[in-house]
């Protein structure tokens, strides 16, 4: 036998009242229910705590005392968490922690963010990069809130809404002679020195746009950041086959990129939110919310791609 928070309550109202029908009244139950409770926490503690006199109530014996007290202390402590567990969930402070995938989100995540960290807020962002796999497991583990990543490779356990469909593009040096096209075919690219971003999902999404074209073409750097892939093309080391396009088109090294279309109807990667859809907190709801309309957005940068 156990003893419930429900009857501790009905034990601390009933001792102060001192009455039993008042206690019944105050907690709108019957009465019978209250003098249960009584019953069931003498019985469980073995102890003797409360005195009835059928003409003036209950009073609480020495060890009645000390258990009333104690009661009172822990239904407090126990009101005062449901209370900040509510609070948690309207408000919009404490902490925001957000995974996403490198090659993803530093485009367009600062955007969605920004009217988050407003001073009346009083929320801090945690932003952590990873690969695909692991932003899904920190999640999962409960590491992260909400993820960014690209759910054609979304693990079964993971919650998330798509949110947009990127599309394959050529990355070329300004003065590359494909740049002077308003659109490509992949086969333009089979005779020229590519450049991959060496990320476990984009490395699997060029082997079956490779294999679509049926040939390979000479692979002469990998490169694990977008701004390394974008880098390097500036420089004219190569090109590159991206799906996000970021708005500026100059590389960290200060040359000049151009990006244009693949006319081959190419499989697409799937940017999606993943996030705990049981009941999150109104600081998680409102990223969700913006980074679908951010993205519904026709204008959204990544939609130029």
């Amino acid at each position: 036998m156990t003893v419930s928070l429900k009857a501790m309550r009905y034990f601390t109202v009933a001792l102060r009242h001192g009455n039993i029908s008042r206690a019944a009244t105050e907690l709108r139950i019957a009465a019978s229910a209250v003098s249960a409770a009584i019953d069931q926490i003498e019985a469980h503690f073995q102890l003797k705590l409360v005195t009835r006199q059928r003409s003036r109530g209950i009073t609480p014996t020495a060890d009645g005392q000390v258990m009333l007290r104690k009661f009172a202390t822990l239904l407090e402590e126990f009101d005062t968490v449901l209370k900040d567990g509510a609070e948690l969930k309207r408000s919009f402070t404490g902490a925001l922690r957000v995974g996403y995938y490198s090659p993803v989100a530093p485009a367009f995540l600062p955007g969605i963010l920004s009217n988050l960290m407003q001073p009346r807020h009083d929320l801090t962002l945690h932003l952590h990069e990873g690969d695909n796999d692991a932003v899904q497991l920190g999640l999962h583990r409960g590491e992260y809130d909400a993820i960014l990543f690209v759910s054609d490779a979304a693990a079964p356990w993971i919650d998330h809404d798509p949110l947009i469909e990127a599309p394959a593009y050529c990355l070329l040096a300004a003065d590359h002679p494909l740049a002077a096209q308003p659109a490509i075919h992949l086969a333009d690219l089979l005779e020229e020195p590519i450049i991959t971003l060496d990320r476990p999902v984009v490395t699997d999404y060029y082997s079956r746009l490779f294999d679509m074209a049926g040939q390979r073409p000479s692979i002469v750097a990998h490169a694990n950041s977008t701004e390394m892939v974008r880098s390097l093309v500036g420089s004219g080391a190569g090109c590159a086959i991206l799906n996000m396009l970021p708005l500026t088109d100059i590389s960290y090294a200060g040359n000049r990129v151009v990006a244009r279309p693949i006319l081959d109807p190419l499989p697409t990667l799937t940017l999606s939110v993943g996030y705990n859809k049981q009941a999150p907190r109104r600081a998680v709801s409102e990223f969700v919310t913006r980074c679908q309309s951010y993205f519904a957005n026709p204008d959204a940068l990544v939609s130029r791609a």
